[in-house]
């Protein structure tokens, strides 16, 4: 027998073989929730995380002997990871600002950040650490001969911060380009230049264009930004965007603008309220998850707290989204070392987020707790709110929300239905065919895909006779929500070619299609594979990739049932099809495939199938039912036990 969490043990046991992935605190479960009718007073909110602020940037700073020349290390980790000195830059501004200290550990707080951009202009940095110092800088005013910031430097130092601060950096303006990026970062060299202008270190035509190309989607209507025009890339970066977008215009005045973006943040506010998890989890699908996702819940709210137009709900009820982050990125912190616990067992990341940039997360973190608790605690006072629910009262959900019409439309199945809740996305992923995009319900209790990971979750991949893998992802040709939310029928075609070019589909002579319907506390998934010509797969396979520690199988004469039981659900899984499926479970331990974006992915359930030959007219059927609310039967007992409880 084996058990995956006496595995997770053992781990924690050999801390002089693996010291950094056994966290020093007790990470909130994913999924975790506070008790109903439990609530927070806005004295507690501020002072906390004023506190915690406070004291961490402080600690921080005096871990950070000389600025000239730069750490190579700091509190243990490397230094040298993207943004890393604008990070911490904003870090200090934003609580300096929360806090009215001028000296932090004993230091002058413009001084020392004009010493952090000096550093960030001479390793050539750019976007987020462009940013990162603009805000510091206009932080101290405006006016650049009243700014004790800019007074701190000599006049060469003056002409390497005006280098920092040009996004000329990373955006081509002659060709209105940004450099080898994707679409979001228009919106960051928005809000560079336009601060730029307001500092008066750029002429208002220069902030006009670049500002008039960041609006160009939203100029056209859109109310999702595709990342990588003209894939179809839609994810939390539509959110983050729009809200780039509106504060540069609203930098210099903009209200055009501003209201060709309006629209966009009124849906992608609701899409954000509708599918953010209790404990305060925001998009689940796509690039730059786990720790990131519960800041963007606090960056949202602290915008939110300041633009009040575009609120989804209650401040109230937003406060209360807020404090579930905020709680989950405390059980995430390493108070021992200062640190979000990225890497820790089970823990996964984008290719990008890699050791280097541990640091610049956590001070990342710093800095947009403190900048959205400063508009958060003043629209709770003006507004007199005392007290909000520790667990945001989220309302029920059943609908589709489009990103995209067309020929190859995309867009995302949201539900909340009891304790049956997920976001179902069509859209485009950086690779064709991983894990973090497919058409799944992401954020489904129980249900959790390793990051960044080739893995057929929930979706199969078809291996073909010429050997090309193909799944039904990157949009649909067809999406049909029911008129109650409650189902959904998709078709595919055209298929992706997993590991190819992403938003390239092929027709293969095979159709996909898809019906999604919710049962009670049952979601039902049924595909029916057809063939326009013979067409021969050497293998099917779908996974599915479970947050439970326990597999329990029982049999009801030849149909086979999966417990599977962990910390966040108990769910029960049925699956089915018109040709036998082998079954088959893999403890994952801390391999690629097991590491999640918010924890392990300890237990993965895989059902195949070999050498189908599909035939017009012979269709190829299967069915996956998932019970997140079954409770044993009297008198059953297991025939396999795969873990322990």
């Amino acid at each position: 027998m084996i058990s995956i969490k006496a595995a997770l043990s053992l781990a924690a046991a050999i801390p002089a073989l693996v010291p950094a992935l056994v966290p020093a605190s007790p990470r909130p479960v994913q999924g975790a929730e506070a008790p109903a009718g439990d609530t927070v007073t806005t004295e507690r909110l501020v002072t906390e995380i004023t506190g915690f602020l406070d004291a961490e940037v402080a600690a921080h700073l005096s871990a950070v002997p000389t600025l000239n020349p730069p750490p190579a290390l700091v509190l243990g980790v490397p230094t040298k990871g993207d943004f890393t000195w604008g990070s911490f830059m904003r870090a200090i501004t934003d609580v300096a600002a929360l806090t009215g200290k001028r000296a932090i550990a004993g230091r002058d707080v413009p001084e020392t950040l004009g010493r952090l951009g000096l550093i960030e202009a001479r390793l050539g940095g750019k976007t987020f650490s462009q940013l990162g110092a603009a805000l510091a800088l206009r932080e101290f005013g405006t006016d650049l001969e009243a700014n004790p910031l800019w007074r701190s430097l000599t006049r060469p130092e003056r002409r390497e911060w005006r280098e920092l601060l040009d996004p000329g950096r990373f955006y081509d303006r002659e060709r209105k380009q940004v450099i080898d990026l994707p679409e979001n970062y228009f919106g960051v060299a928005a809000r560079i230049v336009t601060m730029d202008h307001q500092m008066g270190l750029v002429d208002r035509d220069f902030a006009d264009e670049l500002l008039e190309r960041a609006a160009a989607q939203f100029r056209r209507g859109a109310l999702y930004t595709d990342d990588s025009l003209p894939t179809g890339r839609f994810d939390r970066y539509s959110q983050e965007y729009a809200r780039f977008v509106y504060e540069a215009a609203g930098n210099v005045g903009r209200r055009d603008v501003q209201e060709a973006v309006a629209p966009s943040l009124t849906a992608v506010m609701r899409t954000w309220w509708d599918l953010v998890s209790p404990d305060g989890y925001g998009y689940p699908w796509g690039r730059t998850i786990g720790a990131i996702g519960y800041m963007d819940t606090m960056d949202i709210v602290g915008f939110l707290a300041a633009h009040p137009r575009f609120r989804p709900a209650p401040l109230s009820d937003l406060a209360g989204a807020y404090w579930a982050a905020w709680q989950w990125l405390q059980g995430d912190y390493r108070r021992d070392r200062h640190l979000l616990d990225m890497f820790g067992f089970g823990r996964g990341n984008y290719h990008y987020m890699t050791p280097e940039r541990q640091w610049q997360q956590t001070t990342s973190f710093m800095a947009k707790a403190a900048g959205s608790l400063r508009h958060l605690q003043a629209a709770l006072r003006q507004e007199q709110v005392a007290s909000f629910p520790a667990r945001p009262p989220l309302p029920a959900v059943a609908r589709f929300e489009s990103f995209r019409k067309g020929d190859r439309p995309a867009g995302v199945w949201l539900v909340r239905q009891g304790a049956l809740r997920f976001a179902l996305p069509f859209t485009t992923g950086p690779k064709a065919g991983i894990a973090d995009y497919l058409p799944a319900p992401h954020g489904l209790p129980g249900f959790a895909v390793p990051v960044e990971q080739f893995l057929p979750a929930l979706v199969p991949y078809l291996e073909l006779d010429d050997g090309r893998r193909i799944v039904a992802g990157d949009g649909a040709d067809v999406i049909e929500p029911s008129a109650d939310g409650r189902g959904l029928h998709a078709v595919w075609r055209l298929w992706t070619v997993v590991g190819g070019p992403p938003a390239r589909p092929v027709d293969v002579g095979l159709t996909s299609t898809v019906d999604w319907a919710i049962d009670g506390g049952t979601l039902v998934r049924k595909e029916t594979i057809e063939a326009a010509r013979p067409v021969v797969v050497r293998r099917f396979e779908v996974a599915l990739p479970t947050t439970a520690g326990d597999l329990v199988t029982h049999w009801d004469g030849s149909q086979r049932f999966d417990r599977l039981v962990g910390d966040e659900a108990r769910s029960e899984v049925v699956v089915e099809g018109s040709s036998p499926l082998d079954v088959s479970a893999k403890a994952t331990g801390d391999s690629a495939v097991g590491r999640g974006a918010r924890g392990p992915v300890p237990l993965i359930l895989m059902y195949s199938a070999e050498n189908l030959t599909l035939v017009p007219r012979e269709p190829f059927t299967w069915i996956v039912r998932y019970d997140v609310r079954w409770q044993a039967r009297a008198g059953e007992a297991a025939s396999t036990t795969f873990g322990n409880r």
